[in-house]
C-alpha cells in the first residue's frame, strides 16, 4: 500500500528539485525515510510541570525519565526498545564542523550509568560550549517499544520552540504522533491553545492528553470544558484523560480494573493503531499534510511573481505606453481648449474695452451738456478746451491700462491650459500704456459761433421799439391822443429792450448747440481713433499668443509622439518576455495544483481517524 504515497512523495521531491528548493527537498526526503521506518516516533510536548515525564514512564510502566520536585528535563529524552536497560548521551558536533568536513556529522555516544540518567537529562553532563545538539537515549525491554514505538520526552516550554530550543522543533518534523500534555488542575491555557493551533497546522496527528486525573475529583468537567475550548478554537485533536499514578500502581499490582480507570488503555490503543497504520493511513495523512505545506511554499513565490508582474504591467512599459497615449489625447484636447480660450477671451476683451471707452466718452459728453446748458462758449472756451483734453487723455490712459491688464490676464488664462507641461509657458512680451497718448488725440478747434454785435443790438432794438410805438400809438389815437406821445415812446423802448434780450438768448442757445455738436463730433472722432488703436493692439496680442502657443503645442507634440514611439517599442518587447514568463508560471502553478490534488486524493477516500474519548 506504500506505493501510492511513495509516488506522491517522489513526485513532490522532483517538483522541489525543479523549483530549486533544496531545503524543501531535504524535508521531503527526511519525511520519506521517516515514513519508511516501521517505528512510530511519538513526541511528548507541553508546558513545564504538566506530567510529561510521568506520562512517558506510565506508557512503558518503568521509571525511565526522572520525575519529582526540583527535577527538570533540559535535554530531550528518547525512549526506545532494548534487550537490556541502558542509557547514553548522544551529541552531534556543531553544524559548521559538519559542513566543513563535507560529510554527515559524526554522532558521539557516551554511555551513562542508569543512576546518572537524571544528571544527563538535566544537561549537567553536556559542555556549555563547543558541542552541538544533544539528547539522552534510554533503552528498556518492553513489548510495546519492541513493536516499534519510540517515545520522545521534550523539555517544558511555553511554546513549540520555547525553552527547549531548536531540538523540539526538529523533533516535531520527525515525529509521527504528537502528544500535548496538560494536567487536570486547570483548563487549557491560551498558550496551550496557540501551541495546538500551530501543531495541527504543521502536523496531521496530534492528541491532547489530560494528566493527573487522580488529583482532581471533577476532572471530567475540566475535560468537557477543554473539549469545548478545542472545538471553539478549531483544533481537530482528540482529548484523552489519564492518570500516570494509577497506571503505575496498577502495573505494580497487576490490577486491570485500576489500569482501565487510569485511562491509559485508550491512549495505548490509539498509539497501537497509529503504529499499525503508519505505512498506510498515517502515511497518507502525513504525505497530504506535507504536500500541502510544500505546495504552499512553492506556490507563494510564484503567486508573488505573478502579482509583481501584473503590478509591473500597471507601472512598467505597458503603463508608460498607455500614459503616452493619454498624453497624446490630452495634448489634442489641450490644443482645442487653448484656441477656444484665446478666441473667446479676446472677443470678450474687445467688447469690454469698447464698452468701457463708450461709457467714459458718454460721461464726458454728459458733463459737456451740463456745462454748456448755462455757460457761454465765448467766455470760457479756453478753460473748457483744457478740461476736455485732460478728460479725454485720462479716459484713453485708463482704458489702455485696463487693456494691458486684461491682455496679461488672457495670456495667463490661455497658458493655464499648459500647466501640466511646465511653468514657463508665457510668451516673452511686454505691454505698457503709450506715452504719447496726448499726441494721438485729435485737436479740437473752437467752432465758429455768432457774436451779438452793437449794430445788431441797435437794429434789433429799433425793430422792437418801432412795432411797440406803432401798436400803442394806434391804440391811443382812438382816445384822441397823437400817435407819438410819451406813453407810446415808453412802450416802444420796453419792447425794444425785450427784443434785444430775446435775441441775445437765442444767439446764446445757438452758440451752445453749435459747441455741443462740435464736441460731440470731436468725441466721436476720439472714440473711433481709440477703438481702432485698441482693436489693432488686441489683434497684435492675438497673433503673438497664437504663434507662441502654436509653437509650444508643436514642440510638445513632437516630444510626446517620440515618447509614445519609444514606449510602444519597449511595451512590445516587455509584453513578449512577460507573457512567456507568465505562461511558465501558470504551467508550474498547474503542476502544483495537480500534485496537490493527488496528495488530497490519498485521504479523500479514506475514513478519518477515530477520536478516542474517555467515557464519562
Amino acid at each position: 500500500m506504500a506505493g501510492i504515497w511513495l509516488d506522491v512523495l517522489d513526485e513532490l521531491a522532483g517538483t522541489c528539485t525543479a523549483h530549486g528548493r533544496a531545503d524543501l527537498l531535504r524535508t521531503v526526503r527526511q519525511k520519506r525515510a521517516q515514513l519508511l521506518d516501521p517505528a512510530l516516533r511519538v513526541l511528548v510536548v507541553g508546558e513545564p510541570d504538566q506530567g510529561k515525564s510521568q506520562l512517558v514512564n506510565a506508557i512503558v510502566t518503568a521509571q525511565v525519565c526522572p520525575v519529582g520536585d526540583g527535577r527538570t528535563t533540559v535535554l530531550p529524552t528518547v525512549v526506545r526498545h532494548a534487550e537490556t536497560a541502558s542509557a547514553a548521551l548522544v551529541r552531534t558536533p556543531p553544524e559548521p564542523q559538519a559542513t566543513t568536513a563535507g560529510s554527515p556529522a559524526t554522532v558521539e555516544r557516551t554511555q551513562l550509568p542508569l543512576d546518572r540518567i537524571a544528571a544527563g537529562v538535566s544537561g549537567t553532563l553536556v559542555p556549555r560550549s563547543g558541542s552541538g545538539p544533544a539528547h539522552v537515549e534510554i533503552g528498556v525491554p518492553r513489548a510495546l517499544l519492541g513493536a516499534g514505538l519510540v517515545l520522545v520526552d521534550t523539555p517544558g516550554a511555553d511554546g513549540v520552540a520555547g525553552s527547549g530550543g531548536a531540538a523540539p522543533v526538529a523533533a516535531l518534523h520527525r515525529a509521527d504522533t504528537v502528544l500535548l500534555v496538560s494536567d487536570s488542575t486547570r483548563e487549557l491555557s491560551v498558550a496551550e491553545l496557540n501551541m495546538l493551533l500551530h501543531l495541527t497546522r504543521s502536523h496531521p496527528n496530534v492528541v491532547v492528553v489530560q494528566t493527573k486525573t487522580d488529583l482532581v475529583p471533577d476532572w471530567r468537567a475540566v475535560a468537557d470544558r477543554n473539549r469545548r475550548h478545542l472545538q471553539e478554537a478549531g483544533v481537530p485533536a482528540p482529548l484523552i484523560p489519564v492518570s500516570a499514578a494509577l497506571r503505575m500502581r496498577a502495573a505494580a499490582g497487576d490490577d486491570h480494573q485500576l489500569n482501565t480507570e487510569s485511562g491509559f488503555p485508550l491512549l495505548i490503543a490509539r498509539l497501537r493503531r497509529d503504529l499499525a497504520g503508519k505505512s498506510d493511513t498515517l502515511a497518507r495523512v502525513s504525505v497530504t499534510a506535507l504536500a500541502r505545506a510544500v505546495v504552499e511554499q512553492l506556490a507563494a513565490p510564484l503567486r508573488a511573481e505573478l502579482d509583481n508582474q501584473q503590478a509591473t504591467e500597471r507601472e512598467g512599459p505597458i503603463a508608460r505606453l498607455h500614459a503616452a497615449q493619454r498624453e497624446v489625447d490630452e495634448l489634442r484636447r489641450c490644443s482645442t481648449r487653448w484656441q477656444n480660450t484665446l478666441v473667446d477671451e479676446l472677443g470678450d476683451l474687445l467688447s469690454d474695452v469698447e464698452y468701457d471707452m463708450r461709457e467714459r466718452t458718454r460721461q464726458i459728453l454728459r458733463a459737456v451738456d451740463e456745462a454748456f446748458d448755462t455757460a457761454d462758449p465765448l467766455t470760457g472756451w479756453d478753460v473748457f478746451q483744457d478740461w476736455l483734453e485732460r478728460s479725454l487723455t485720462e479716459a484713453a490712459r485708463e482704458n489702455h491700462e485696463w487693456l494691458v491688464q486684461r491682455c496679461d490676464w488672457v495670456a495667463r488664462r490661455v497658458a493655464s491650459n499648459f500647466a501640466r507641461y511646465g511653468h514657463h509657458v508665457l510668451p516673452p512680451w511686454s505691454m505698457a500704456v503709450p506715452d504719447d497718448l496726448a499726441d494721438r488725440l485729435p485737436q479740437l478747434e473752437c467752432p465758429p459761433v455768432d457774436r451779438f454785435t452793437l449794430s445788431q443790438k441797435l437794429l434789433t432794438g429799433m425793430k422792437g421799439s418801432y412795432g411797440g410805438m406803432l401798436m400803442f400809438g394806434l391804440a391811443l389815437t382812438l382816445a384822441g391822443m397823437p400817435m407819438i406821445n410819451p406813453v407810446s415812446v415808453g412802450f416802444g423802448a420796453l419792447l425794444g429792450g425785450k427784443s434785444i434780450r430775446d435775441e441775445g438768448k437765442q444767439m446764446l442757445r445757438r452758440r451752445q448747440s453749435t459747441v455741443k455738436a462740435a464736441v460731440q463730433r470731436h468725441v466721436d472722432d476720439f472714440f473711433v481713433a481709440m477703438t481702432k488703436d485698441c482693436r489693432d493692439t488686441v489683434r497684435q496680442v492675438q497673433r503673438l499668443l497664437r504663434d507662441h502657443f502654436t509653437a509650444l503645442t508643436e514642440e510638445l507634440q513632437e516630444s510626446i509622439v517620440e515618447s509614445l514611439r519609444t514606449a510602444k517599442q519597449a511595451a512590445e518587447t516587455d509584453a513578449a518576455v512577460r507573457d512567456r514568463r507568465q505562461r511558465e508560471i501558470r504551467a508550474k502553478m498547474t503542476g502544483l495544483a495537480r500534485l496537490y490534488e493527488q496528495a488530497q486524493a490519498l485521504t479523500a477516500a479514506r475514513p478519518g481517524p477515530v477520536l478516542l474519548e474517555q467515557p464519562a
